[in-house]
């Protein structure tokens, strides 16, 4: 067992917000920066670091929740991509999942955080009924990429559970905004793929959407069909 000297002296050598901060600005480029128009993603507070660089960031740092929050704090494009990787899925609370979920202003963040951090917490499927219900676009799509990602990587969750989250997926559908129809067809062809006992409930849902007189509720309907179909 190290010796509290030790500790000590281990976290002292953890890097604080500023120097992390720093890192990404220095691991910035103008290219990444102007890309990133070309995928949605607002560049007025970002560096310009690619995602491969935040990931082995994070690995470097480890998982440091009160660094997370820090990293959040700072309002930089990386810096909150990087909070993925390093907030702690145990300690995450419901509270911080909705305060952080309102700051989203793009879908890469909000995909992110959901595929690799959320997803891993014991409110994924609470935060999922209760953001598929909201109105702003990033909150609401933040509930379908979540669910997504919990029927891509929770292997245990039983059926029942994504198959009450198909009414969700119905009422949602109808939601004409890109980055919210792109989350509901995702989250509907996440569950499809689980199972063949889910796939059939999936397939029904979506050969009625796809019957809708709702242009967006279409659209998901014969994205799903298209994709479950290969």
């Amino acid at each position: 067992m190290p010796s509290r000297t030790t500790a000590t002296a281990n976290k002292k050598a953890a890097p604080d917000v500023e120097t992390i901060v720093a890192t990404l600005k220095r691991l910035g480029t103008k290219a990444n920066r102007d890309g990133m128009a070309r995928y949605a993603i607002p560049s007025d507070k970002a560096f310009g670091v690619s995602v491969g660089q935040i990931k082995d960031l994070g690995k470097k740092l480890g998982r440091n929740h009160e660094l997370a929050l820090q990293l959040w704090e700072t309002g930089w494009y990386e810096a909150r991509m990087l909070t993925a990787f390093v907030a702690d899925p145990a300690q995450v609370t419901p509270a911080e999942m909705d305060r952080w979920c309102k700051d989203f202003d793009n879908w890469a963040i909000c995909d992110t955080l959901c595929f690799h951090l959320w997803d891993h917490t014991p409110h994924a499927f609470r935060k999922i009924e209760q953001w598929a219900k909201r109105r702003d676009e990033f909150v609401k799509r933040a509930a379908f990429a979540l669910l997504a990602s919990v029927a891509l990587h929770d292997k245990k969750a039983n059926d029942d559970v994504f198959l009450r989250c198909l009414p969700l997926i119905e009422a949602a559908a109808i939601d004409n905004r890109n980055f919210v129809k792109k989350g509901v067809s995702w989250g509907l062809r996440g569950i499809g793929k689980r199972n063949d006992k889910l796939k059939t409930a999936v397939v029904v849902l979506a050969k009625r959407l796809s019957e809708s007189d709702e242009p967006a509720a279409r659209w998901v309907g014969k994205d799903a069909l298209r994709d479950l179909r290969k």
